[in-house]
Parts: structure tokens; C-alpha cells; sequence
């Protein structure tokens, strides 16, 4: 043979790093990875209360909600600051607790409404959500709308009125407080019966009716009387219109602190003095009473 025509033969490695493989293997693990973070976050949803599903389902909604009430910008000094999830749940759970009392707040005037024989009441009743929930406010006048004159003894129309509202306030778990309020004429009684015991009187009154119309025995918070220290019509002491019993449900529900600050106090107490009734057979009083 000729080894001047001697063959030569090229072998050529291929690279294992560059060709088939390349770096697919990344977006798989991402893909694994962001399942595996989808997994454990629904496994945490699951768990959670209704509040807080809502308040994240309304995130994820509408992640710049503040934005739409002091500007759309995320960058300082032009706009709104979109505050993080951990501090937009709080006031989203606010908002729905809000909505819940709205709409107990119409239910129990749409019950009270239906009802002929209250129809003398309702113009007595004052229906304000406020800061601290939804405040019920029933004002007596001159005649005595919800309880017999200088007494303790609720009017059976009354009775009936505020088992009403009890059967409406017990749908909720939120927390119940009753507040007692005279004018300010003095109660003469030779057994010392003031207006403090008056107005503490009337609120338990007020207690007990509305858990026997549904109310639960926890949900109330407190009763308490504050006789004329707190008058609605303070330019005129003697007015009926001081004399009232509020109703109160609070945002809050029971055993949990308040649903608008992070470190809040705690629900109260949920037992209150059982007051008797007043006999107004009792009092010798020497002036018209409160």
C-alpha cells in the first residue's frame, strides 16, 4: 500500500452540556417549585377563618385598594402607599364585620316595621353604625314609650319589641353592651332609689328581654347605668329625650381582640349585675319621676 494515500480519519466529541440537555432542568424544578408553593398555600387557606379567606380573596382582588382613595402611585410622595397584605387584612375584616351589622340593622327594622302594633315605637327609634358597632338607641318621651313612668317595668308593647331585636342581634357572634340613661330630675325615694339604680334597672330589663328573644347570655358585655351624667339634650336637663336605653353590638366578636388594632384589649367580661326591677309601688316620690 501506497502510504502516501494512507486515510485519515477525524473523530469529532460531541459536548454533553450545550446539546439536547441544555437548561431544562431549571424551568422544571421552577415549575415544581411554584406547585409546591401553590400546594402549601391552599393547604393554609384551608385552615383559616372566614374573615381571613375573605380578606385575602379581597387582595388579591383589588391589591391597590387604597390607591383608589389617596392616588395610584406606589412611589413616595405621589399618592397613596399600598400597605402590605398583613396590614390591609385587618381593615378589609373591618369592613366586612361592617357590611354584617348593615345588614342586621335593616332586617331588624324590616321585622320591627312589618309589625302594626309597633308603629308608635319606631318613631323612637334611633339605628346609627358607629366606630364601635351598631348602636340602638330607644328615646322615651313625656308619656313613657318603653317603660311605665319612674319605674323599671318595661310597657308589654316594648316587651315585645325588644325580643325582636334580641332574636335579630343573636344571629351574629359580635359582643353586646346596655347602657341606661335618665334626665336629670332628682328621684325621690325613701328607700334611697335614685336615677342610678333607675337606669341600671332598665337595662337589665332590656337584658333580659332580648335573651329571651335570642340573644345569647355571652354576648352581652356589660350593663350599666349612668343615671343623668351623659344627657343626649344637655341645653335641657329635664327633656324626655334623656331618658333612653342603648343598645350596642359591637365590631368585635367574642373572645377576640378588636378587629382594627393589632395589640387591642381583649373582650370584656360578659357577666353583668341581674339588678331587680323597680317597684314603683316604692318610691314615694315628690316630683315627677325620671
Amino acid at each position: 500500500m501506497d502510504k502516501s494515500r494512507e486515510v485519515i480519519i477525524i473523530k469529532r466529541k460531541k459536548g454533553h452540556g450545550h446539546g439536547h440537555h441544555g437548561g431544562a432542568w431549571k424551568v422544571a424544578f421552577a415549575d415544581f417549585m411554584t406547585a409546591m408553593f401553590a400546594m402549601f398555600l391552599v393547604l393554609w387557606l384551608v385552615n383559616q377563618s372566614s374573615d381571613v379567606k375573605a380578606a385575602v380573596s379581597g387582595y388579591f382582588q383589588d391589591p391597590l385598594g387604597s390607591a383608589r382613595e389617596a392616588g395610584a402611585s406606589v412611589i413616595a410622595g405621589q399618592g397613596g402607599q399600598v400597605a402590605p397584605p398583613s396590614a390591609q387584612a385587618p381593615l378589609i375584616v373591618t369592613q366586612i364585620r361592617r357590611q354584617e351589622l348593615e345588614r342586621v340593622a335593616e332586617q331588624m327594622q324590616a321585622q320591627l316595621a312589618a309589625n302594626p302594633e309597633f308603629e308608635g315605637l319606631l318613631d323612637h327609634l334611633e339605628v346609627t353604625l358607629t366606630d364601635e358597632g351598631l348602636r340602638i338607641e330607644l328615646r322615651e318621651d313625656t308619656t313613657g314609650v318603653f317603660f311605665e313612668l319612674g319605674s323599671a317595668q318595661p310597657k308589654p308593647t316594648a316587651a315585645a319589641f325588644l325580643r325582636i331585636i334580641g332574636a335579630e342581634l343573636g344571629g351574629l357572634p359580635n359582643g353586646v353592651t346596655i347602657d341606661g340613661y335618665t334626665d336629670a330630675r332628682p328621684y325621690a325615694s325613701k328607700i334611697g332609689y335614685s336615677n342610678w339604680e333607675l337606669s341600671t334597672d332598665r337595662g337589665n330589663a332590656a337584658r333580659r328581654l332580648m335573651t329571651e328573644g335570642g340573644l345569647a347570655p355571652l354576648q352581652i358585655q356589660s350593663v350599666r347605668g349612668h343615671a343623668d351624667r351623659e344627657l343626649r339634650a344637655p341645653e335641657d336637663p329635664l327633656s324626655p329625650a334623656n331618658r333612653r336605653v342603648t343598645i350596642t353590638m359591637l365590631l368585635r366578636r367574642l373572645n377576640e381582640t378588636s378587629v382594627q388594632g393589632g395589640m387591642a384589649r381583649p373582650a370584656a367580661d360578659s357577666s353583668a349585675a341581674d339588678s331587680s326591677a323597680a317597684d314603683s309601688s316604692a318610691a314615694d316620690s315628690s316630683a315627677a319621676q325620671p
